[in-house]
């Protein structure tokens, strides 16, 4: 089969745990053919991964950069558009694009969500339909959209959501920031989609439009795999921007209703583990369409580590990002000090761009608490099991994760693990490492401390760490549940399209 893999800020621009589960995938099951459509920054990112024989193309799509558009002649949709926000099909004459804007606005600012979702859903559909050859942008950034959200935004009903009236009204200037970042969030609509037999959603969120189009345009099923949960991650990274109430408020509106549609029109979502699953099913996807599929290693490639370092340490692995709680570690760690005065913390991952002014907070964080002189961050290594190896334990501080790659490649290398009960973190590890609440350095510093001085302990949780890889967590375990997911989606999709014809 031809597979259009979709991404969102990870394959085949960044490293990462969602990088690596792309390329493992891709090159696992080496019978199908890919495309890759990658949402990106600006377009000028590099290329990190080297391309396995099976990749057909690459097509990046910058939500911040120029978007090229195809000739509307090229495209023609399977079904047309829902009913708008009236219950009525949306009109095709001239106005079409400035009803698309204000039916888009009116989704987002109505305040019953049971009539607020069918509505976007209608708007996405216009917006797909017209978007590869007219101005839509220009629509919706339009005064008379602008009209609709501040009518809608400053509503008695609307108030309370994003703060009050007591914090001021919403301004002109949080509409036209709302509508312009909105904007660039649905480039992907602007663009023809892909044209294969199934499309893979990495995430849900803004890879989701090219899934939708897919669907709307050419029929095409799609699945889509979740390794954290995206919506709330939205709230988590919005938490801490400097966007006023009103507009945090309009754009995780957007991502609520965002998320729910592509659910919904998903043919199957394969989740990376339970706690993804319990959300999903509280955004309305039925049992039946939800299908789990955990994170694999290849324990030949992570093979256990017997000699430990000569000083005690902690050793981390990931991507230096807020998301992983360094803060959480760092903090943690100058407690593990107090009792184990020789111990160091070795921190090894890459600065995503964007978040080099986190980095810096950290490494002033470390002087602060003055361990400065214990902590070194060591960037990116090429073999992640070095990394493992250079600790007695390894590390998991997230504030949210889905199924860690980390945990489970430093369990297939024998070590004890110390993570945050966050998302699927506690389905990897079980019996098998230990387990602390997020944002508690206190908890996470007498875990790390007793794992340090007990070698015993030590011992016999990377034994059952290892054991547990093996018997839940393989390669090919995951690649097998692929390779089935594939297959029923295609032969339900072609079931349908004969009881259709």
């Amino acid at each position: 089969m031809r597979i259009a893999l979709v991404t969102e800020g990870s394959y085949p621009f960044s490293h990462g745990g969602v990088s690596v589960w792309c390329d493992q995938l891709i090159r696992g099951v080496s019978e199908h053919d890919f495309d890759i459509v990658a949402m990106t920054g600006t377009g000028a990112e590099r290329r990190l991964w080297q391309m396995p024989t099976n990749v057909r193309s690459v097509r990046a799509v910058p939500l911040w950069g120029p978007v090229r558009k195809l000739p509307a002649t090229r495209l023609s949709m399977v079904r047309g558009p829902g009913p708008g926000p009236s219950g009525r099909p949306a009109r095709r004459g001239g106005d079409a694009v400035v009803n698309c804007g204000l039916n888009l606005g009116r989704a987002l600012v109505e305040p019953d969500l049971r009539l607020a979702g069918p509505w976007f859903r209608a708007a996405l559909q216009d917006w797909a339909r017209l978007a590869p050859s007219q101005d839509v942008e220009a629509a919706l950034l339009s005064p008379a959209v602008i009209t609709v959200l501040m009518d809608g935004w400053s509503s008695d009903e609307l108030a309370a959501h994003w703060g009050g009236r007591e914090r001021g009204l919403p301004t002109v200037g949080d509409a036209v920031t709302a509508t312009r970042l909105l904007a660039h969030l649905l480039r992907p609509l602007e663009l023809q989609p892909p044209e294969a037999d199934i499309v893979h959603l990495v995430s849900n969120g803004i890879a989701g439009l090219t899934g939708l189009a897919a669907r709307w345009w050419h029929g095409t099923p799609f699945v889509l795999s979740e390794h954290g949960v995206y919506l709330r991650e939205r709230y988590l990274s919005f938490g801490r921007s400097a966007y006023s109430r009103p507009v945090k408020w309009l754009l995780l509106r957007f991502y609520r209703l965002l998320t729910s549609a592509v659910y919904a029109e998903a043919a199957l979502v394969a989740p990376g583990n339970v706690y993804n699953q319990r959300w999903e099913l509280w955004d309305g996807v039925p049992d039946s369409a939800i299908r789990t599929v955990y994170n694999g290693v290849d324990p030949h490639e992570f093979a256990a580590v017997e000699a430990e370092p000569k000083v005690p340490t902690i050793s981390w692995v990931g991507r230096i990002d807020p998301i992983k709680g360094l803060e959480t570690l760092i903090n943690a760690f100058a407690l593990v000090r107090r009792q184990v005065p020789e111990s160091r913390l070795r921190i090894f991952g890459s600065v995503p761009a964007g978040n080099e002014d986190y980095r810096a907070r950290l490494e002033e964080l470390t002087l602060h608490l003055g361990v400065g002189a214990a902590v070194t961050f060591e960037g990116r290594v090429e073999s992640a099991r070095d990394a493992y190896a250079a600790g007695h334990v390894v590390a998991l501080a997230s504030i949210s994760e889905g199924f860690p790659y980390t945990v489970i490649e430093a369990m297939s290398c024998g070590r004890a693990t110390v993570s945050t009960d966050v998302g699927g973190v506690a389905e990897a590890v079980g019996d098998a490492g230990v387990i602390v609440p997020p944002r508690n350095p206190q908890a996470f510093a007498s875990a790390c401390v007793q794992l340090l001085q007990d070698a015993a302990e030590r011992g016999r949780l990377a034994r059952l760490a290892r054991e547990r890889v093996i018997d839940l967590f393989t390669l090919e375990q995951s690649l097998n549940a692929f390779r089935r997911i594939y297959s029923d989606v295609a032969a339900d999709a072609d079931r349908s399209r004969k009881v259709s014809a």
